[in-house]
């Protein structure tokens, strides 16, 4: 009997890994190297700087570190574990991103389509050229917002996070308090566009329009697609629009500090509504697979969603061609297809490879691609406000351990 259950439990152990598991060293990590990343989450979460933190690294298709840190409940002192379940918000968009290619690659939609096409309430879009919010400027657009547009946030759509009154008016239209994904674009159709299709990037609800596209092109709701074509076929079990209540226990909570306290954040409300840029939740194992996916060319356990080349083109720079073909204030990254794209290491001041893809969440969270070094990298708090230094530093950690 004792022999049964010990296989049985090694079978469940081997069940619960998202991925194989290996050792630093036999994937090229030094184990002395990566105790500093070690030593640094232990540090910022012993001391209440950060309630919690997971850190995971996974390279030529195996874990080879894999740490919980602090607590996922402060008031109730439950743990950071690796099975939490978080909200990943923004990273979301990647896995919208790669629903969009699925169809693409169907021949159901092409990156050059009008937007309008499918999603006829937005025909009648201007430009906002001047005036004030009661009285705005608009003009027609340059030219019609394409597929490329919204998966390279081009399109002129807004978050409605500025000053200026473009924004004004996206706040008082209130697209993202929608309660349904149809609702949202109705809403978004009043509210004009930054700038023409095409001109130049601005971080938008752009996403968020390309989960109803998904909606509208394959005729299913997007949070079904997206289960039925990517999060199912992934065995991403734990990854939801809306989190089963059986699971609730599990979820970790979002913290900020202000005056010098710690204190909980309600986060970032959808209302149940499936949106394409900021809707799941997830843990560090499932996102790791569909990050895992991504470094294989597309296809995961004998599951292919995308092809190689596919892959290929979301990951190359796609802002080429504009009068600032980069993102952020170092101006090391492009945009790709969904995500942001490596262009100039050295301008990052960090260590890693031309070509790192990925993209981070609103509550801190973190996932990187590395195709050449077959490196995956993710990195999860639950903080807010968006914690920059702390991701970047992680990078830093990992690539510094990498001896091979």
């Amino acid at each position: 009997m004792r022999v049964l259950a010990v296989s049985a439990f090694l079978v469940f152990s081997a069940l619960a890994q998202p991925l194989p598991v290996s050792t630093p060293e036999k994937e090229g990590f030094s184990a002395e190297r990566l105790a500093r990343l070690h030593r640094y989450f232990e540090n910022l979460t012993s001391t209440g700087e950060r309630p919690g933190a997971i850190t995971l690294i996974v390279r030529n298709g195996r874990i080879v570190d894999w740490r919980t840190y602090g607590l996922r409940d402060v008031e109730n002192r439950l743990p950071m574990e690796k099975d939490t379940i978080v909200h990943i918000y923004s990273m979301t968009k990647p896995v919208t991103s790669v629903a969009v290619m699925m169809l693409v690659e169907e021949g159901r939609l092409s990156l050059d389509d009008r937007v309008d096409k499918y999603i006829p309430e937005l025909k009648e879009l201007k430009v906002y050229k001047g005036g004030t919010v009661e009285r705005p400027v608009l003009e027609d657009p340059a030219r019609p917002i394409t597929v490329k547009h919204l998966l390279t946030h081009t399109s002129g759509m807004s978050y409605g996070w500025s000053n200026d009154n473009v924004s004004a008016l996206f706040r008082k239209a209130d697209p993202l308090g929608a309660p349904s994904l149809k609702e949202f674009i109705a809403r978004l159709a009043k509210v004009p566009l930054a700038f023409h299709p095409g001109e130049r990037y601005e971080y938008s609800v752009s996403i968020d329009v390309l989960g109803y596209l998904v909606e509208v092109v394959s005729g299913e709701p997007f949070d079904q697609f997206v289960e039925k074509r990517i999060t199912g076929p992934l065995k991403m079990t734990d990854t939801h629009f809306r989190l089963p209540e059986a699971k609730r226990a599990r979820l970790a909570k979002i913290y900020s500090r202000r005056e010098g306290k710690l204190v909980t954040e309600r986060g970032l409300q959808t209302g149940g509504v499936p949106y394409g840029g900021m809707g799941l939740y997830s843990t560090i194992g499932d996102y790791a697979r569909f990050a895992q996916m991504l470094v294989n060319g597309g296809h995961l356990d004998g599951v292919r969603l995308l092809s190689r080349k596919t892959v290929d083109l979301m990951m190359m720079n796609h802002l080429a061609g504009l009068a600032r073909p980069t993102i952020g204030g170092d101006d090391a990254n492009g945009f790709g297809l969904g995500g942001a794209v490596r262009i100039d290491p050295a301008k990052s001041g960090r260590p890693g490879s031309e070509g790192l893809f990925g993209w981070d969440g609103a509550a801190s969270t973190y996932f990187r691609v590395d195709r050449k070094e077959k490196l995956a990298i993710l990195l999860f708090l639950q903080w807010m406000p968006f914690d920059a230094p702390t991701l970047n530093l992680f990078e830093t950690l990992v690539y510094q351990a990498l001896a091979d």
